[in-house]
């Protein structure tokens, strides 16, 4: 029974893989959620919110508090000017975006230019949106963007580059070089490109994040989205947002009132609290992440797994193909009950056979759960 549109397509992963963690009693280093909230006068906004009236439908483009905020926030970081009423629209998180804007934006027949691995969202979007991927590897050990794989991925029919930067799973964050490219081939295939800066607070070491709305040109053909998920360790209240030009930001309003019309009311006004008056936490979470990815890195080292230290976001990824498995995911179902640890296999983020071999670890845990894990991985036997 079901529709043409979602054939196809499998059951994301990361329930799959969650669900197991718990059936099984097994430390999550899978899927990304922190094990700590965010800061706790956000919290107290949300509650003040719910005791003074904010308990019914938002305005479908966000509320103006809100709005005005994000306007604020890519003002501050960013110094890009956006008119709240006009080129700001408050998303049920990043994942609605990018299924609004997908759907506003994409025609059938429309080939859409994705970095592989990827997001699995932006797979199933695609297809239902009647799109056609075209996926650029990022491949193992370096993860960097090919120039020449992504020029020789433009076609005729080519439209959209959905971009993601700090890049979830592999932790590459597109240095300036690597994002003048796809400016440049943006602007001379006459491109929308489709930002997913989810992660755009957390980066480590000397690496930078630039918003390729940022760059020549390239702010009138750019649709930014975000959200306070990741950066305010709040990724159950989904409340994402999409900001740029007026005709892009319109279609993906145009998506979303078909979708949830709108989004929670009372948490709004917490999120723009965040935004305006927590404007630290996200540097200070960054840095603290940044131990914790140096905790886990080094122990699968230990361990004896070829990790790739992330640059951003909070995930890493390993290569198990010297252990005789499969394949990553033969590798994650034996792994709870030989280890009682849970990761996620990103072959399905790929279209090649590049991320067979690949597992995602999630370093956003506390450490003393980060630890506990790699204790159990090294009295596990880990090869096939």
């Amino acid at each position: 029974m079901l529709a043409r549109r979602l054939q196809g397509i499998p059951p994301t992963i990361f329930s799959e893989m969650s669900a197991l963690a718990v059936r099984t009693g097994s430390v999550n280093l899978g899927q990304g959620f922190p094990d700590v909230d965010g800061p706790p006068t956000v919290i107290t906004r949300a509650v003040e919110a719910l005791g003074s009236g904010h308990n019914q439908y938002a305005p479908g483009i966000g509320v103006p508090a809100l709005r005005e905020a994000i306007a604020r926030h890519q003002a501050r970081h960013y110094r890009i000017d956006l008119d709240p009423d006009r080129q700001v629209c408050v998303t049920t998180g990043c994942t609605e975006g990018v299924a609004a804007a997908l759907l506003g934006l994409v025609d059938e027949g429309d080939e859409v230019v994705v970095l592989e691995p990827y997001y699995d969202s932006y797979a199933a979007m695609i297809q239902v949106a009647g799109g056609v991927r075209r996926p650029v590897t990022l491949r193992s050990p370096d993860f960097r963007l090919d120039v020449d794989e992504l020029r020789a991925a433009m076609g005729p029919r080519t439209r959209f580059i959905l971009l993601n930067s700090p890049h979830n799973p592999t932790g590459t964050v597109l240095d300036r070089d690597e994002l003048q490219t796809v400016a440049d081939l943006a602007i001379e295939h006459n491109l929308v490109v489709i930002t997913d800066e989810v992660y755009e607070h957390l980066v480590f070491d000397a690496h930078e994040h630039v918003p390729l709305a940022t760059l020549p040109g390239m702010f009138e053909r750019t649709l930014t989205l975000s959200s306070a998920g990741k950066s305010y360790s709040f990724t159950g209240w989904k409340v994402g947002w999409a900001s740029g030009p007026a005709e892009l930001v319109s279609a993906v309003l145009a998506a979303k009132q078909w979708l949830t019309f709108t989004s929670g009311a009372p948490l709004q006004p917490a999120i723009a609290h965040a935004l305006d008056d927590e404007p630290d936490f996200p540097a200070e979470l960054a840095a603290d992440l940044q131990k914790r990815r140096d905790l886990l890195c080094s122990g699968l080292a230990d361990v004896g797994l070829d990790v790739r230290v992330p640059e951003g976001t909070y995930f890493a990824l390993a290569d198990v193909s010297h252990l005789g498995w499969e394949d990553g995911l033969s590798f994650c179902l034996a792994l709870p009950e030989r280890a009682g640890v849970v990761a996620i296999p990103t072959q399905g983020f790929h279209d090649t056979d590049a991320g067979r071999h690949l597992v995602r670890w999630a370093f956003c845990k506390e450490a003393s759960v980060i630890e506990d894990g790699l204790r159990r991985l090294g009295d596990a036997r880990l090869r096939a």
